[in-house]
């Protein structure tokens, strides 16, 4: 009872049985600020794993060469056009014998079957060996053009073709080629829709075999696209050339459209949600009046006998909505789903009601507490620097070590492929007679010392570590948010009581107390996505040896570790906001976040949807405003208002950066936005359970809050609305 005798509101009532509520503390006053550093073991752990990323990236730094991605490499392991090497004025690479590719992704990865060497120009024409050895007699040049084509200078054209071929000294035959990312391609184009090769639709191959285009087409499929691609990647960049100060006033005004939309939503979160609602309403009524109609017309028709066991199973859907049944059973389900829609909203009116309240109070904290809107900024430069040192440590690992080289048999029959060779007199070696037609190839980098024979348990860890600190920087963001806004909510008189720079001493106390449990959490998450991360991996190796049960467990283990991330994020999210808040390690947050949530499930649950609903309606309508500005911008329909850049190769360009861009704003001032809802949330909560609006405990919460859960009056404040 309270002290006039009022009885007191039942505030756990959902979920009792999860632990009784926090004893009253009257000295608590918002977040504590004595604080002691909690999860100290795993912020030496994680501390102790940032030191060994920065050495491994040192030791990739010392043993790595980028060079070995920049620049192509031949069949004997050297750079085609690095300075101070006799390649140094050969910068492309020609492949003998394109037609023994069997794909591009054969071709990129320097693992097609044939030999290659660096030349500093592809050939411009049509050639065989033997066309050289006969012209050759009566001029010189031929050959001079042909042999720069050779593995090894000859003075003249002697050896036979069946030599030339089994030393792999000269290709047996030449094509006109372009290059492309430093590699010779055939110079494909169409004449009269034919697919042509210089002009040519066949070829002689060198060998006495006559080719098609088609056939060299297919041996580098996909490598026209490229080419053509280049030409695009050209206008694309004269497209931004023209219009990045469009590009970037469009996403200024997203920003500025996605701050008015957070600001206003303490006067139209409610508008907002009712319009949606009933508008849901609406389109079920009218799906259900419209399967009324084609039920009543078909009941009308000589043929409304049939039914699903007459026609049976068909691979026509279409046949079952000739049926009267179909058109019954939809408004069946359709009426059930109706009347669920209307009892959700009658029995949960209150919680709805609160639920909007809570969105419109986020929106008053923001606005006392702007500097909060700038910190996504912060978080997306810790991710990029994050993202940029893996990438660069992975580049690096990827580079390590000497020269790799594996027999590599054109037909692929040859019991000894992918073992390791030595090109230096390969030829004269078992393996050649054993497997005619075989080479020994450049493969890889690599070599035998210790630090080689684990590169790629070093790449593991520099994925595990990649996921832990992301993890763990969007984890950092979300403590120091909760405990900005955490501020703002248990002042008692606000704005009058809110501390100096919240966010910045939020901040602060996350980063000086709370790094070994921000760090806990991040690990459990990463640990789970690292599963997943493996098991997508082994699924794709192990892709075509897959039954149908290992199908069905992949799909299982799939939808499992979906499920366990999502929640173990959640419970993340409002742990973080309890250690904001409390000052505890992560497991006793996560116990009494967890706790709390239990014994407000349905407040947990209508919150969640109906600021769901409102936030992806704002980004919808961020994006989609700037973006239909942007569409009548780049495509000259504003000419009377503004005059927008006059010539784009493809206006969709400018247009789709504007709206992705717009779209990536407004999720980072939306993310501040969930936060502080789920803060101002977790805070509610905690302040029913802890006070009763008397003189002694007085409700934190708003004077709307509480004339909405129609609780006895707060006690005279002078607060703010």
């Amino acid at each position: 009872m309270t002290d006039k005798g009022e009885q007191r509101p039942d505030t756990h009532s959902e979920g009792e049985k999860y632990g009784a509520p926090r004893a009253y503390d009257p000295h608590f006053r918002g977040p504590v600020v004595n604080r002691s550093c909690t999860d100290v073991l795993c912020c030496v752990i994680f501390i102790l794993f940032i030191m060994a990323y920065i050495l491994l990236g040192l030791a990739a730094w010392v043993n790595g060469d980028p060079r070995r991605v920049a620049y192509p490499t031949d069949s004997q392991g050297y750079f085609c056009g690095q300075k101070g090497t006799p390649n140094e004025n050969k910068s492309i690479l020609f492949y003998f014998n394109l037609l023994t590719c069997t794909s591009p992704s054969v071709v990129v990865n320097l693992q097609c079957p044939t030999t290659q060497i660096c030349v500093s120009k592809c050939p411009e024409r049509f050639l065989t060996y033997m066309e050289i050895q006969f012209k050759y007699k009566n001029d010189s040049k031929y050959w001079t053009y042909y042999s720069q084509f050779c593995r090894t200078t000859f003075l003249k054209p002697v050896e036979t073709l069946s030599q030339v071929l089994l030393d792999n000294d000269c290709p047996s035959a030449i094509y006109p080629s372009k290059p492309f990312l430093q590699r010779c391609f055939p110079d494909f184009s169409t004449k009269n829709g034919t697919l042509t090769v210089g002009n040519k639709t066949v070829f002689d191959d060198g060998s006495g075999k006559t080719r098609n285009a088609a056939e060299l087409r297919r041996a580098a499929n996909g490598i026209n696209k490229a080419l053509d691609a280049r030409a695009i990647g050209v206008k694309v960049f004269e497209d931004y050339a023209t219009t990045w100060y469009w590009i970037l006033i469009g996403l200024t005004i997203a920003m500025l459209l996605s701050w008015m939309f957070v600001m206003l939503l303490r006067f139209t979160a409610g508008l907002l949600f009712w319009i949606f609602t009933f508008g849901v309403i609406g389109i079920i009524a009218y799906g259900i009046w419209r399967c009324y109609l084609e039920y009543s017309r078909l009941q009308e028709h000589p043929g409304s006998q049939l039914n699903v066991y007459t026609i049976g199973i068909q691979t026509d859907i279409s046949m079952y909505f000739r049926l009267k049944q179909t058109w019954f059973a939809l408004m069946v389900i359709l009426c059930l789903l109706e009347l669920f829609i209307i009892l959700m909203l009658i029995f949960l009116r209150d919680r709805i009601r609160i639920s909007i309240a809570l969105l419109k109070e986020g929106s008053k904290a923001i606005g006392y507490i702007p500097s909060t809107l700038i910190y996504p900024a912060l978080t997306f430069f810790f991710l990029s620097v994050c993202i940029s040192y893996w990438a660069v440590v992975a580049l690096y690992l990827a580079t390590s070590g000497a020269p790799i080289y594996k027999v590599i048999a054109p037909q692929g029959r040859c019991e000894h492929e992918n073992k390791t060779c030595d090109p230096v007199g390969f030829n004269s070696t078992e393996i050649a007679k054993a497997c005619p037609g075989a080479q020994c190839h450049f493969a890889f980098y690599g070599g035998k010392s210790l630090y080689h024979q684990y590169i790629t348990t070093f790449q593991l860890l520099n994925l595990f570590v990649f996921l832990w600190l992301i993890n763990f920087v969007i984890a950092l963001g979300q403590c120091a948010l909760a405990g900005a806004f955490a501020s703002y909510y248990w002042a008692l008189k606000k704005p009058d009581d809110i501390p100096p720079y919240p966010l910045f001493t939020a901040f602060g106390r996350a980063i000086r107390y709370h790094t070994g449990s921000l760090a806990f959490g991040s690990l459990i998450l990463a640990i789970i996505q690292m599963f997943r991360l493996i098991l997508e991996y082994m699924d794709k190796r192990l892709q075509k040896a897959q039954s149908n049960i290992s199908k069905f467990l992949k799909c299982c283990l799939r939808c499992c570790f979906w499920c366990l991330e999502k929640a173990v994020k959640f419970l993340n999210r409002n742990a973080y906001v309890m250690m904001a808040i409390y000052g505890k390690n992560f497991c006793k947050s996560a116990r009494d976040a967890f706790n709390l949530l239990m014994r407000n499930i349905l407040k947990i649950a209508v919150m969640d949807r109906v600021t769901d609903f409102v936030l992806i309606l704002g980004k919808i309508l961020v994006a989609g405003c700037i973006g239909v500005l942007a569409f009548l911008l780049f495509t000259k329909r504003l000419p009377v208002i503004i005059e927008g850049p006059t010539s784009l190769n493809y206006y969709w360009v400018p247009l789709l950066t504007v709206i992705v861009g717009s779209y990536i704003i407004a999720h980072g001032f939306f993310s501040v936005y969930a936060m502080c809802i789920e803060t101002i949330f977790i805070c509610f909560c905690e302040d029913l359970e802890r006070n009763d609006g008397s003189t002694e405990k007085p409700y934190f919460i708003t004077p709307t809050l509480h004339g909405i859960l129609n609780k006895k009056q707060l006690v005279p404040q002078k607060q703010k609305k």
